[in-house]
């Protein structure tokens, strides 16, 4: 069976529904993000993957981690296996820390929902930007992490 990804359309709108039951009283099952800052923390996501929102340094700064990258990816995107949760996130990804800060939840939900349109459209146009942790990755492992950072956080707020 084909594991989950934004590539097909039915998943796709799937994780569309589940945003739109997202509201500004949703309640936090773990972490320190407000329900706003996790949207603004998905779009900055996309931004950076799609390149359209710079890394903060001149050059990506390959997040050091205590195992072989290909086995950190194997892990993350072929197992079916929640995501860990905890994991420190990066600057620009962060609304405290140098992210998008949030404005008004329904605002920032469609800013979502057009990154997202974005990141799955074919053809592309932009140059995916290696990911922090990954590195260089194909279009299907893209469409595979994204459908599973924005599972992650959703089911992070019941959704």
């Amino acid at each position: 069976m084909a594991k989950p990804s934004l590539s097909n359309s039915a998943i796709k709108e799937q994780i569309v529904e589940r945003l739109r039951k997202i509201q500004p009283d949703s309640s936090r099952q773990w972490g320190r993000m407000t329900v706003n800052q996790m949207i603004c923390h998905l779009c900055d996501s996309f931004r950076v993957t799609m390149g359209i929102k710079p890394w903060k340094t001149s050059r990506i700064s390959i997040t050091p981690i205590p195992l072989p990258r290909r086995f950190v990816k194997w892990l993350a995107l072929d197992l079916s296996i929640p995501w860990a949760r905890g994991v420190k996130t990066r600057p620009e990804v962060d609304a405290e820390r140098g992210g998008t800060t949030p404005t008004e939840l329904d605002q920032d939900k469609a800013e979502l929902c057009a990154l997202l349109d974005r990141f799955t459209r074919q053809p592309r146009d932009f140059e995916w930007q290696p990911h922090p942790m990954f590195g260089a990755m194909s279009d299907a492992d893209w469409m595979r992490w994204g459908y599973l950072h924005m599972d992650h956080h959703l089911r992070q707020f019941g959704a």
